[in-house]
């Protein structure tokens, strides 16, 4: 194989925003419109979210940490309640379960695509579990059949698999409470922002009145509950607008170059990407591989540093949760995981945004392969 001998001149950032003259426009239209918080466009951004996965309501919110906290609440968890979660995922994912008072019990992932084992779940239900919160890990739908199958609500944290089809069905319309992300670095990137979509009427009145202490029953001042400010903007909504105008051709720029990933790690030994189910549709947000220090040559580490010397930017997604100083020292009696522990020591996600270009992808392959020549040889 010939490789390039040259590394890149300027630094390749990992997940850059996609954002172009339609989104500025739209910012200035906005600021125009004297429309700054929540209104017409807001309202505009749930109807088509709510197009988008077939859902009954969509509900703009603040973050996608927002929409997870608000749904756990809507449905009235709190003290003494158990959600069951994946240690896979970015901390908000747990941190939500525990500000409504309840316990995170996070139960081991599958080592194929590390999305919650739903075997495992089943198992760690008692009579103090009241949802389980799966995540779409890197685009991925977990496998939401066997947990809604349970009977316990599911709070689904698709931040990462907006556009998703599980088993032909769109993500968002199978959950109980599906809480989508508008952060910077998402398929919809409105630089903050979050959206949750469900077809639970009693659920989505209970989060509009907590997302903005919406005053009760016509009255001037009174309120039925003790909400919160998580409301979304007019100008966020407008970004997010233009990125669902986006959406399919943005996607399938990540599509052609998660094929050139996929063609560059076949022939390096020990980094496999993450299995994508062919009967889903994957979102495609990140591109998770493992590296196994054994056969790669060296171990996961290292090869970020040697990328990073390369000028290829990448992240690492994830650490495992229940290791992380906060829960080890507040859930000390946590069993170990051991796939999830494995895998927080061997995953790298490579650059991928739509605002790449293939000659940018090419750089980050060749910056790998020399890295693998190297470590591997």
């Amino acid at each position: 194989m010939q490789l390039s001998s040259s590394k890149r001149k300027t630094f390749l950032s990992f997940q850059p925003p996609a954002i172009g003259p339609e989104e500025i426009a739209a910012v200035t239209e906005t600021l125009e419109s004297g429309w700054l918080t929540t209104g017409p466009r807001a309202e505009e951004l749930e109807r088509r979210l709510a197009e988008l996965t077939g859902a009954r309501h969509a509900l703009a919110v603040a973050s996608g940490t927002a929409a997870m906290h608000l749904s756990l609440v809507g449905l009235g968890l709190g003290p003494g309640d158990e959600v069951i979660t994946t240690p896979i995922t970015w901390p908000a994912t747990a941190n939500v379960i525990v500000h409504t008072g309840a316990k995170p019990v996070f139960v081991d992932v599958r080592d194929s695509d590390l999305n919650i084992d739903p075997d495992l779940v089943a198992a760690a239900v008692n009579e103090k579990t009241k949802a389980t919160l799966p995540v779409d890990l890197a685009g991925q739908p977990a496998d939401l059949d066997p947990l809604v199958a349970l009977g316990l609500p599911v709070v689904e944290d698709a931040a990462h698999a907006v556009e998703a089809r599980y088993r032909g069905r769109r993500i968002g319309s199978i959950a109980r409470a599906t809480c989508l992300s508008l952060y910077a670095t998402k398929n919809v990137a409105a630089g903050e922002g979050g959206a949750i979509t469900t077809d639970d009427d009693a659920l989505a009145e209970e989060v509009r009145e907590l997302r903005l202490m919406r005053r009760s029953h016509g009255s001037l001042y009174d309120v039925r509950t003790a909400g919160f400010k998580a409301n979304l903007s007019d100008v966020l909504a407008a970004i997010a607008l233009c990125q669902l105008d986006k959406i399919d051709a943005h996607a399938e720029i990540r599509r052609r170059h998660v094929e050139a990933y996929d063609a560059a790690v076949a022939d390096l030994a020990g980094i496999t990407p993450l299995a994508r189910d062919p009967r889903d549709r994957h979102a495609l947000h990140l591109y998770i591989v493992r590296i196994d220090p054994e056969d790669a040559g060296a171990d996961r580490d290292a090869y970020q540093r040697a990328l990073a010397e390369e000028n290829i930017g990448t992240s690492i997604h994830f650490l495992p949760v229940h290791t992380l100083t906060y829960y080890r020292e507040h859930f000390p009696n946590q069993p170990s995981l051991p796939v999830a522990e494995r895998a927080g020591g061997e995953v790298l996600s490579l650059p991928l945004s739509p605002a790449h270009s293939d000659e940018d992808i090419a750089d980050a392959v060749d910056a790998l392969r020399r890295v693998h020549a190297r470590f591997a040889s």
